[in-house]
């Protein structure tokens, strides 16, 4: 049997989270290759991109419950691989319409791949690093995809970003089948019984994390718009997206080493207060240092910030009922955050989008400030 401590199993869970979590790297190429290479305005390209988180919120939201009774292995398998004949067709059409279904379709194949991926994860032996892990590789994809897929996009056409998607989709699928690990028996429920409700605390984690996705998404949507619009040039904004993915390779490690160093529910705080303050250097200043600076470490912050929630809400529900719904908890965020994005920009300019992110921060700081401190971990923790 292969388990989530074997180098296959993890492999798995590797490539089935970089595949999953496309959205975290792909969004300013995926919106901006909508805008310049089909044409779309900046609002119908945010709606695109959130039909295809929402199809994910809507796989995990239904899966997430009865994750603990699933075969893990075989809907990864059939969810990435549908995902891929999804992508593969989109990127034979043109048609607003078309591609809305299209994407919709492929969030909801990808979204349940990924529950299943990240319940799986939550029910090893040491969730928070085995989530480090994972979150290193997509660390290492990133920079593969933003180092090869714009200058495609660019040189090929739109298709091309569409194409890469099916193949990403495709080797994950593959993955599945041949080494998708089973979860540890040590945090498997013993039996399918009655289950009790996930905690207050594991609630407000689940919404404080949807906060960040959402000013993730808004942000991250409009990161390479936002550096053309303001004439940066193209090669420099290229390299601050390339630096962005340098730079990811950094929170996995350090969340790994500094896991029983630093108290969950502080990083959390710390993350979503720095995170809008990002936002505001981003959008807000007309000099290329600072929205450089900022935007290379834009995506690390929530990187390692969603380590360490991960890591604790697996210690409060141990079942993996709770993080099988991480895409949901992410996704939720980043399906409105494209088209919010999008619509704030359209109407108010980038600068609404800096105002929009302190007021999401306030409600995640709100949830975030709710969470048990290190000493009552014990007494709040979810029995499966």
């Amino acid at each position: 049997m292969i388990t989530t401590d074997s180098k296959r199993g993890r492999i798995a869970l590797m490539v089935g989270h970089c595949a999953g979590m496309v959205d975290l790297v792909a969004l300013p190429v995926w919106v901006g290759t909508l805008v310049a290479q089909y044409r779309f305005d900046a609002q119908q390209a945010g709606m695109l991109a959130s039909l295809f988180l929402v199809g994910a919120v809507l796989a995990s939201v239904a899966l997430a419950a009865r994750f603990d009774r699933l075969n893990g292995r075989l809907v990864a398998t059939l969810g990435f691989g549908l995902a891929a004949l999804g992508f593969g067709y989109a990127s034979t059409q043109s048609g607003f319409t078309t591609l809305a279904v299209l994407h919709a379709l492929c969030g909801m194949a990808s979204g349940a791949a990924l529950s299943a991926t990240h319940g799986t994860i939550a029910r090893s032996g040491n969730p928070h690093r085995l989530f480090a892990i994972v979150g290193l590789a997509l660390a290492v994809f990133g920079i593969v995809f933003m180092g090869a897929t714009p200058p495609l996009v660019a040189q090929l056409g739109g298709p091309v970003l569409f194409q890469v998607f099916a193949g990403v989709m495709l080797v994950a699928a593959l993955a599945g089948a041949l080494a998708f690990p089973a979860p540890d028996a040590l945090r498997t429920p013993a039996q399918a019984g009655p289950r009790s409700r996930l905690s207050a605390s594991v609630w407000c984690g689940i919404v404080g994390i949807a906060c960040m996705g959402l000013v993730q998404a808004m942000t991250f949507s409009f990161l390479e718009r936002v550096g053309s619009d303001r004439g940066f040039g193209a090669a420099a904004v290229t390299g601050v997206l390339i630096a962005l993915g340098i730079v990811n390779l950094a929170p996995p490690a350090l969340a790994a080493w500094l896991q029983k160093r630093l108290a969950a529910r502080s990083v959390l705080l710390g993350g979503a207060a720095l995170q809008a303050l990002l936002v505001c250097v981003i959008m807000l200043s007309a000099q290329f240092l600072p929205y450089a600076l900022a935007a290379s470490v834009f995506a690390a912050v929530m990187i390692f910030t969603h380590t360490f929630a991960f890591g604790l809400l697996a210690e409060l529900d141990r079942s993996g009922r709770a993080l099988a719904a991480t895409p949901a908890m992410l996704m939720t965020g980043a399906a409105i955050g494209p088209v919010l994005g999008g619509t704030l920009v359209k109407g108010f300019g980038y600068a609404s989008l800096a105002l929009a992110a302190l007021a999401i921060a306030a409600i995640a700081l709100l949830c975030f400030s709710r969470l048990p401190r290190r000493g009552a971990l014990a007494q709040a923790r979810q029995p499966a």
